[in-house]
């Protein structure tokens, strides 16, 4: 199995900026014109000793020795000064003249021995060797003939003496051998750029899988077969209130079980009985104490090297999710209960009419008896009362979004608070504000201007006579937009007030028919909103704690897709 442990952070400025001038040379050029600048100015001085003891026997090649020590002295500070002081990768032609330097200071060390015994020609093979590392092959090649050529020609031309059948043979010996150390300098030249390729393409592959860890909204964690944490991304020391410097590399275990006992349970099944978890649920202690349910996998890697596997697990805060899921069941619902509405309303609304006709009839005929007179009046009052319930019925079941236009929902939501403002249940200590800029959405403006004028008037209706209520129209980011929606283009309404809250218990049932937080509310304003916002495949979030307020928050698409738009 791969090591499942991510790669650490590298940071950006790491990866080389010049990769593709890496076929000019080794990956480690500076290093290499180091040790050789290092070598050179040591067989200079070797060069300069040997001179000093020949300089009586041999007084020309020892001047020609000191020119020659000169001149790699000269080079070397030039080289040194080229590769560490502005820090240049040398081009080919400097290496070259550096090759050649290099293979002169051997030739003049090998002049004083004689070619044919010394010891100091093994160098040409190190040299060349080395700047076949540093160069292509063409010019590796033209370096090894460069130094058969001098060493030739210091054997044949300034050796005393006449030179004996040897010299070629070791002529041609050195020939073949040099040129092999080029080809397989070569070779390994190459390996070592595909090498260095390869390490900076990984490198880059490290970064952009580091960056997708880092980025995405679920939480990843590798716990090792011994219980360390291996690696643990952002959203996970989010969700799990841990901290990557406090518990990277240090057993985990206790933490999770802690935290999440769900995805402790999947991870330790998978380090005892190599177990992977498709797909479970639970819940996960953020480090605010804030309990989040969450959704798991994990996956396991057995490595040779470890007696228990390691286990990653991928969750994410499905807090959205379900509450997504809870507003289609409701939506469901809701339509469900509009249609039965509106079955039974045409049923008792006929009915009705003909018991008020007749009551109306019956007291006209009793006039002159006065309790036959209040029980028809009585009658016909609540006869209104149930017809006016029964529109409210109608009202509820006939929550389509029909006509689509273009509007602007801030100054609809305008119109519905000064409408709110002069409605007898908004208490005079009420102050109702609306902010935001035009918005312009397609949607049903008769369902818009219902959807603003419910939320503000029920805010207005909680507030006691006194209190301050906000309309705020605004355009989300998409990290504000709950997970699992479709809105390309969205707009948000958030109605909120400073009263005394939603009791928790009533919350979930406050957009059912009939369900209403106040004393004589009919309980069908809320359903009208859900279902008005449906209509426009939008979405109702609450956000409400005792004393502490009530938010209301629409969300819309502001341009429908050109299929849905009619």
């Amino acid at each position: 199995m791969t090591d499942p442990t991510p790669a650490p952070v590298v940071p950006e400025g790491s990866i080389p900026p010049h990769a593709g001038e890496r076929r000019l040379g080794s990956p480690d050029q500076p290093s290499f014109l180091r040790w050789l600048y290092v070598g050179r100015v040591f067989l200079a001085a070797v060069v300069l000793v040997r001179a000093a003891v020949f300089r009586v026997e041999q007084p020309e090649a020892a001047f020609t020795a000191t020119l020659v020590v000169l001149l790699a002295y000269a080079v070397t500070a030039y080289g040194f000064y080229t590769t560490f002081v502005k820090k240049s990768r040398g081009s080919l032609a400097f290496l070259q003249s550096q090759a050649a330097m290099d293979l002169l200071l051997v030739t003049t060390l090998v002049h004083f021995e004689g070619p044919e015994q010394s010891v100091w020609a093994a160098l040409y093979v190190l040299v060349i060797a080395v700047y076949a590392l540093l160069m292509p092959l063409r010019s590796g090649i033209v370096t090894a003939l460069f130094g058969a050529a001098i060493f030739l020609a210091d054997a044949y031309f300034a050796q005393p003496g006449t030179p004996g059948t040897w010299l070629w043979g070791q002529v041609a010996v050195f020939t073949v051998v040099f040129l092999v150390v080029a080809f397989l300098g070569q070779r390994l030249r190459t390996a070592s750029v595909e090498q260095t390729e390869l390490a900076i393409e990984l490198h880059r592959v490290r970064l952009e899988a580091d960056e997708i860890l880092r980025n995405i909204r679920s939480g990843v964690i590798t716990v090792d077969g011994q219980g360390r944490l291996a690696f643990i991304n952002v959203a996970a020391e989010r969700l799990l209130g841990l901290s990557t410097a406090e518990h990277l590399g240090f057993p985990v275990l206790d933490e999770l079980e802690r935290r999440s006992p769900a995805l402790f349970s999947a991870v330790a099944v998978g380090i005892r009985k190599g177990r992977r978890v498709n797909r479970a649920e639970g819940t996960a202690q953020r480090a605010d104490g804030h309990t989040v349910p969450i959704g798991l996998s994990t996956t396991t890697f057995e490595r040779p090297s470890e007696e228990f596997p390691s286990v990653t697990a991928i969750f994410t805060d499905i807090s959205d999710l379900q509450q997504l899921q809870v507003l289609h069941v409701r939506a469901e619902r809701l339509e469900a209960v509009a249609a039965l509405s509106a079955s039974l309303a045409h049923e008792i609304r006929n009915p009705l009419a003909s018991i008020r006709s007749s009551v109306e009839q019956l007291a006209r005929s009793a006039r002159d008896d006065p309790d036959d007179r209040v029980l028809a009046d009585l009658i016909v009052r609540e006869s209104d009362r149930l017809s006016r319930l029964l529109g409210e019925f109608l009202d509820f079941s006939r929550v389509r979004a029909s006509h689509f236009v273009t509007v602007d929902l801030t100054a609809i939501t305008r119109d519905a608070a000064q409408l709110v403002r002069e409605h007898p249940d908004t208490g005079p200590g009420v102050d109702i504000v609306v902010r935001g800029e035009p918005a312009l959405v397609d949607a049903d403006e008769d369902l818009l201007h219902r959807i603003a004028t419910n939320l503000i008037l029920n805010a207005a209706q909680a507030m006691n006579g006194t209190g301050r209520i906000e309309a705020i129209i605004d355009f989300p980011s998409p990290n504000e937009l709950p997970r699992g929606n479709d809105f390309e283009h969205p707009v948000r309404l958030r109605v909120r007030d400073d009263g005394p809250g939603i009791d928790p218990d009533l919350q979930e049932r406050l957009f059912q028919p009939f369900v209403s937080g106040r004393p004589g509310g009919s309980g069908l304003g809320l359903a009208i909103v859900e279902r008005a916002v449906a209509a426009h495949r939008g979405l109702v979030l609450l956000d409400s704690a005792p004393n502490k307020g009530t938010t209301f928050t629409i969300l819309l698409n502001a341009k429908w897709p050109t299929e849905d738009g009619a």
